[in-house]
């Protein structure tokens, strides 16, 4: 990443994020698919309630495994193959210690985070079954995200590829065969799920031990340093923080959409599938900045990392408003797909004509991140999306629907908020020195 075109340096690393990101949104989307159609709205909407809490405990802990990819990164573009491998032997270690936690607190509390989200009677014992088979395989999500941050650090964004297809196709055969063919129910999906994710996290692990490069693991290696691990917590706890804090509000978004209804849940979950398709280049363009800036700012290639700042930028939100655009156009067909119900197409159609046409904000917010992340300005994103992401959000959304109890007001919370978050990183982007050493 620290020589040859920017452009197409960030473009071949950030496609195949592309396409992993798509196939990891198709493992996702097959669940909703084959429960929605097989087992009906009310296993839809148990499955689409579950998503902000399942982010809300894996999004912090995978936020770790960025700040530890930011380190790793900085180590590969200044040569430091000591440091480096340090660090990649205790991001393995602890990600083994972080994977036993979640699939702890996933297990034993999922009842009571479910009825603090106010989860209707008629999908909550769903819900608990499937996100405790879910959570079971905490090990398994944990690692694999690991293993992949590893990866992308030093400027391998293909092997992640191979194993999220891998996974993806494991996941659809084994959600065919365990919810249409054996009719496990809504626990069949969520085994199917959890078998593709440790699937996915082996074949990672296993290839670290193969390559024939510095970031090589070694299982006699696998420890925690802990000045090591006192930088990768320093440097990705903020973006941990970030990713809960978006979650937490979007809990809460979840739980007041819980208020209107099954139809509800089922029809704007639905349409929260579709959006994950809109994060796609978003999220590409953020970790492939993170990567170039971190090994360019490592190797004191500061015009360089400027220049590529500017491209990811433009890239990331001109990619997201196409598929925004196509998103509001097809709305229809797109949400009838996960369930053919009027009144469930319906919610999905209206949720998706307020938001999709302010996607190229949601980059906009995200690729700043992403550059901060990378010039190791973690805590900024931070600040920023626990203010305008959480506080904000839940503000307006407690104010006004108590005023207005319409849904639409909460669909609203989210281009609202975007548009706060992109001012704010414009600002600081603008005046301060993002790129001063660390």
């Amino acid at each position: 990443m620290t020589e040859g075109s920017i452009s197409k340096k960030i473009i071949l690393f950030a496609f195949p994020i592309f396409l992993g990101n798509l196939f990891q949104q198709l493992y996702n989307v097959v669940d909703s698919l084959v429960v929605g159609n097989v087992l009906g709205k009310e296993a839809l909407a148990a499955v689409s309630s579950t998503g902000s809490l399942i982010f809300l405990i894996v999004g912090f802990i995978s936020g770790i495994f960025v700040g530890a990819g930011v380190i790793i990164s900085r180590y590969f573009g200044a040569k430091n193959e000591e440091k480096l491998s340090i660090a990649v032997h205790t991001t393995v270690a602890f990600g083994f210690i972080a994977g036993i936690i979640v699939t702890f607190i996933g297990v034993v509390f999922t009842p009571w985070f479910l009825k603090l989200m106010d989860t209707p009677n008629d999908v909550f014992n769903e819900s608990v079954t499937y996100l405790r088979i879910y959570f079971a395989g905490g090990i398994g999500i944990v690692m694999y995200n690991a293993c992949m941050g590893i990866f992308q650090a030093v400027g391998d964004s293909k092997h992640p590829l191979y194993y999220l297809i891998t996974a993806a196709i494991t996941n659809t055969i084994l959600d065919i065969l365990f919810v249409a063919v054996f009719d496990f129910g809504i626990g069949g999906a969520a085994i199917a799920t959890t078998v593709s994710q440790f699937f996915s996290a082996i074949l990672g692990f296993v290839k670290l031990t193969k390559v024939d490069d510095v970031h090589k693991l070694y299982i006699r290696k696998i420890k925690i340093d802990g000045k090591m691990l006192k930088s990768l917590l320093k440097m990705g706890f903020p973006t941990g923080v970030q990713n809960s804090v978006i979650a937490f509000a979007n809990v809460v978004v979840q739980s007041s959409i819980n208020q209107f209804g099954s139809i509800a849940m089922a029809g704007s979950g639905s349409y929260s599938k579709l959006e994950g398709f809109a994060f796609l280049p978003i999220t590409s363009f953020s970790v492939a900045l993170t990567t170039f800036i971190g090994q360019n700012l490592g190797a004191k290639k500061y015009e360089r990392a400027k220049h590529g700042a500017r491209f990811g930028i433009i890239a990331g939100i001109s990619l997201a408003e196409i598929i925004g655009l196509l998103i509001w156009i097809f709305a229809p067909a797109l949400v009838g797909i996960f369930n053919s119900e009027p009144e469930v197409i319906k919610v999905g159609v209206m949720r998706s004509r307020i938001t999709s046409l302010f996607f190229f904000l949601l980059a906009l917010s995200h690729c700043l991140a992403g550059i901060l992340r990378g010039a190791g300005k973690t805590k900024i994103p931070m600040f920023v999306m626990l203010i305008s992401w959480c506080a904000i959000r839940i503000t307006y959304i407690t104010i006004m629907v108590k005023i207005i109890p319409d849904i639409r007001v909460i669909f609203w919370a989210y281009p609202i908020t975007w548009s706060i978050s992109s001012l704010a990183f414009i600002v600081y982007y603008k005046k301060a020195n993002w790129m001063e050493a660390q």
